[in-house]
């Protein structure tokens, strides 16, 4: 048998256990791929396309025992990704951009998967260059931004001020936060791919983009003013170093109010000449792209080691009591001194001075410290170059943190027991003064690794802007948008723009507690944001990284807080005035979106929770809320780009105090589910954006059902949860149904009204809705209501939520209690006032009795005798049709598809009674803003026509009506 050629009759195949035989499915058949995916219902068949017989080849022929190879087994064979396509399973492959386990694409057939979104994070894998690994991508990145300039120029002057002791406190406490926040990190940084933006990225997609933008603006904002930090820190160790190179010259001759020998200070001019130049050519550096950046970026990783290296030799390596240069060497005594802190007044400078301006303490050290713990965000920032995020991230900055506070830690010993208390305090680089074998190269390593530090503020500072701008939440950022593979030159020049200011300022001590806040505000948003996906812990919340805990989160972010206020309590309230303003300003003019945010998780637990407190029984009548079902397309004659009558939002309003509550928008598309449930989706989407057109809180909802009937049942019985269950179904009434002989409708009205009292819902029937008045047409009068059945006081609350609405503020409501004439009109109308004043309801009553009918005569007469004549006339008609049917059919007297009993007295009778009430209405309430009237059930056995012709009488020439229908519960009570 030749294996190459499988095609033909039924016995092709392969055998395997049970006889059962196997064809093999090539990634050419289209018709089997187009098959398997195809939507449930589709119309579309395989038929379309022509089935193509199917040419399968394989690796060998047969075995020695002559059976064919395992094609269909095998676990890298080429017929097993072919079995999966069975199933549809290459579809989904092509959409991911993944590919098969031959590495060959699969091309995937055109199918309504290829228009839906993938919710996996990430797109095609492409190759962007050289990936980097733990050690290059993030530790190294981490441990040059984080051991920096303050280390080498303001460590030991630290140390001098604040002991050994309240400096261990100091780099504990600070070391805890950024630890604290490396773990919140690593949590959030491996639940999945990171994009372009750090930290902006990780909070705005945890907390929002509200909270992300506002954060990551301020974080842009602390990597522009840390790279004029770093700069002036560069420029000061040069002038330092080659003192002759500045321009101008500054001395000092006090140390605490008393002479000594003149010390040789750096001029602020000089600081501002140099550090304007040397940010300009950073700039161009940034400029000529990441690839220049990152050739060059290594060059000061071997400074900062060889810094480190020959500073701990010089420790160990430095004369003992010499008392020209203050370097006592190892001292059990200087350790002693240095124990305790000395706070003190300093100039400018950091020189002591009992006359000096500045006084420091333990909260302005922390300020100035801090700085020299940030930079755990260099490896986040660096995301889209490392070969593994979910691994280098944690382990990269976590190491890096413990690193760097584990050498502080061991200097403030070192530097404590190296050198007396005038020597930390007056050496700003005593770092170089005690290196070995050269201090100049300490200062060419300071240069060179704070200049380093700042390049790589002057690049990631600009990239997190452009990732704001590429959001596209802020209009006014637009101008920063680039494209994902151009540099962001516009950016960068504005990030230049921002430093060259602080650089002007000159003043290092004044530039760090900004950055400080800054920085805080990032690390308390991280961690936030990992408190809170930790503490709702949704589904999609995985994180590689297990060593998290929402305790210590909310540990870190609380530590922040008491850091940015130990620093300054004024500065403090201005980064949280700034950060709230951006908030505010991004939530107004701010383009909306839906990050999958944690606060969205947050509220629907939220909702859940408070649904299960609500539980299923029924809610007291203090606590009860109107949920009105608004039926958008009952009678089917609108327009079809039209998805809900105009004035049905502005009653759904009106029937919530003050515009709190939820409405229901829902319409039924009559056909089958498989087949429309794309109209549907539409028809969605634009009835939702009408209840957003107008300003009504309210929800959308699109059912498909094979007709009107059957779909409202479903919805009555199945809409909502629990408690929130909708309780009102508001209709409108249908007014057209005479003039357009739709002899339909009547069936329809009178089964949503039965089906609304067998689900114990309240009915509204709106008459007069294109009248309805929006909320700037003011309305004057009376609302009035005639009070006919006890209705649990639905009427009486729906007319005190008309009055808090502006269009109807300037009405009075009047209660029309309908009496027998033989009862106590005043004792009844005493009664109703005293409920009404026990329900705090302001209503004049009136008692009125319809069991004769008085007319004033005139006009009105006229019309509602001829009204009435043409009522008996068509009703008469209509049941002598029936009968002549049933009569013809021989079969029991039916209408609306069901059996029916008619008594024709008792149908005039009701014909009678609604015309005497439609009459009183139009006596007292002719003039009235609105009027409501109880709705009457439905007769048992009577045709719909006749209830239509009742209903029509009722609503005659009334400009205004609602006509309610109360269920079994009251809505209101007299206890407070």
């Amino acid at each position: 048998m030749n294996t190459d050629d499988l095609e033909g009759g039924e016995d092709d195949g392969y055998n395997a256990q049970g006889n059962r035989k196997y064809s093999p499915v090539g990634a050419q058949d289209r018709a089997v791929l187009e098959m398997a995916s195809m939507d449930p219902g589709s119309s579309a068949t395989a038929s379309q396309s022509p089935i193509r017989k199917v040419r399968a080849r394989t690796q060998g022929s047969m075995d020695s025992d002559g059976k064919a190879p395992d094609v269909v087994g095998g676990d890298n064979g080429p017929h097993r990704e072919h079995k999966l396509e069975l199933f549809g399973f290459d579809s989904l492959v092509n959409i991911l951009g993944l590919k098969s386990m031959t590495q060959e694409q699969v091309l995937a057939p055109s199918s309504p998967r290829d228009n839906e979104v993938v919710s996996i994070t990430g797109g095609d894998p492409t190759p962007s260059g050289v990936k980097m690994g733990t050690m290059m991508g993030v530790f190294v990145p981490c441990l040059q931004s984080i051991l920096g300039i303050i280390y080498y120029i303001r460590f030991s002057w630290i140390i001098g001020m604040g002991g050994i002791a309240d400096s261990l406190l100091l780099v504990s406490l600070c070391g805890l936060c950024t630890f604290l926040t490396g773990l919140s990190l690593s949590a959030i940084a491996t639940n999945g791919a990171m994009k372009g933006g750090g930290p902006y990225y990780l909070i705005g997609r945890a907390l929002g983009p509200e909270v992300g933008v506002s954060i990551g603006l301020c974080f842009f904002l602390g990597n522009a003013v840390a790279a004029a930090l770093y700069v002036l820190g560069a420029v000061e160790t040069f002038l330092k170093a080659l003192p002759s190179a500045g321009f101008f010259t500054e001395t000092s001759t006090k140390v605490n109010g008393s002479l000594s020998k003149p010390i040789q200070t750096i001029s602020t001019h000089d600081l501002q000449i140099y550090g304007l130049v040397v940010t300009v050519i950073l700039c161009i550096i940034v400029f000529g792209g990441v690839k220049m950046i990152n050739r060059v970026a290594p060059v000061f990783l071997i400074p900062v080691l060889l810094s480190v290296l020959c500073i701990f030799i010089g420790i160990f390596m430095a004369k003992k009591d010499d008392p020209d240069t203050g370097i006592t060497g190892l001292s059990a005594d200087s350790f002693k001194d240095n124990w305790d802190s000395m706070y003190q007044n300093t100039n400018s400078d950091g020189i002591p001075d009992r006359d000096g301006k500045v006084y420091w303490n333990f909260n302005a050290l922390v300020g100035l410290f801090f700085p020299a713990v940030t930079g755990i965000m260099a490896g986040s920032n660096r995301s889209a170059s490392l070969k593994d995020t979910q691994r280098s991230i944690p382990i990269g900055t976590l190491s890096a943190t413990l690193v760097t506070t584990l050498l502080y830690l061991v200097s403030v010993f070192l530097f404590g027991a190296v050198a007396n208390r005038e020597k930390l305090l007056t050496d700003r680089l005593l770092t170089a003064t005690i290196a070995w074998p050269f201090p100049v190269l300490i200062r060419v390593g300071i240069i060179l690794s704070t200049l380093g530090a700042a390049l790589q503020s002057l690049t990631g500072a600009p990239r997190l802007l452009a990732a704001i701008a590429n959001d596209d939440i802020l209009p006014v950022l637009n101008c920063f948008r680039v494209a994902d593979t151009s540099e962001p030159h516009i950016a960068t020049l504005f990030t230049t723009v921002i430093c060259m200011g602080c650089v002007v300022i000159g003043n290092l001590d004044l530039i760090t507690p900004t950055v400080t806040m800054f920085f805080l505000l990032c690390y308390s948003g991280v961690n936030l944001s990992c408190f809170l996906l930790d503490l709702l812990d949704a589904p999609s919340w995985r994180p590689r990284w297990k060593f998290h805990h929402w305790l210590l989160s909310l540990l870190g972010a609380l530590l922040c807080v008491v850091i940015m206020f130990l620093i300054s309590w004024l500065f403090t309230v201005v980064s949280l005035a700034l950060a709230s303003l951006i908030y505010y300003y991004v939530s107004i003019k701010g383009k909306a979106g839906d990050w999958g945010d944690g606060f969205k998780s947050a509220y629907f637990q939220l909702a859940l929770r408070s649904l299960r407190s609500l539980g299923a029984k029924q809610v007291h009548p203090k606590n009860w809320y109107p949920i009105p079902l608004i039926f958008c397309r009952p009678w089917g004659k609108l327009p079809e780009n039209v998805p809900c009558h105009p004035k049905l939002a502005d009653f759904a309003n009106c029937m919530k105090k003050k515009g709190r509550g939820m409405s229901i928008f829902v319409n039924i598309l009559d056909g089958d589910y498989h087949e429309c449930a794309e109209d549907a989706k539409e028809a969605c989407k634009q009835l939702d954006t009408y209840i957003n057109y107008k300003n009504c809180e309210g929800v959308a909802e699109i059912v498909v059902a094979t007709n009107m009937t059957e779909g409202f049942r479903g919805i009555v019985q199945t809409m909502g949860l629990g408690n929130l269950k909708p309780n009102i179904v508001v209709v409108r009434y249908p007014e057209i149904w005479r003039r357009e002989n739709l002899k339909e409708i009547p069936t329809r009205f009178v089964g949503i009204i039965n089906d609304c009292i067998v689900a114990n819902k309240a009915v509204v029937i709106v008459k007069g809705l294109d009248e309805w008045p929006n909320e700037y047409q003011r309305q004057y009068g009376s609302i009035d209501l005639y009070w006919i059945v006890r209705d649990g006081g639905l009427m009486l609350l729906l007319s005190q939520l008309l009055l808090t609405k502006e269009s109807f503020e300037s009405c009075k409501i009047q209660v029309f209690c309908i009496a027998e004439e033989d009862s106590d009109a005043e004792c009844l109308k005493a009664d109703v006032k005293k409920f009404l004043y026990d329900l705090r309801l302001q209503a004049e009553v009136i008692v009125i009795t319809i069991k004769s009918w008085d007319v004033e005569g005139g006009s009105q007469q006229d019309d509602s005798i001829e009204a009435f004549n043409d009522a008996r006339k068509r009703v008469a008609s209509y049941l002598a049709e029936l009968k002549e049917a049933a009569k013809r059919e021989g079969t029991p007297l039916m209408a609306d598809g069901k059996a029916v009993v008619v008594d024709e007295q008792q149908v005039e009778k009701f014909l009678y009674t609604t015309l005497k009430l439609n009459t009183t209405i139009l006596r007292y309430s002719r003039m009235a803003a609105v009027v409501l009237v109880s709705l009457p059930p439905p007769p048992i056995n009577h045709p719909a026509y006749c209830y239509m012709e009742y209903m029509d009488l009722l609503v005659g020439n009334v400009q205004r009506l609602l006509m309610v229908r109360g269920y079994r519960r009251d809505v209101v009570t007299l206890f407070t």
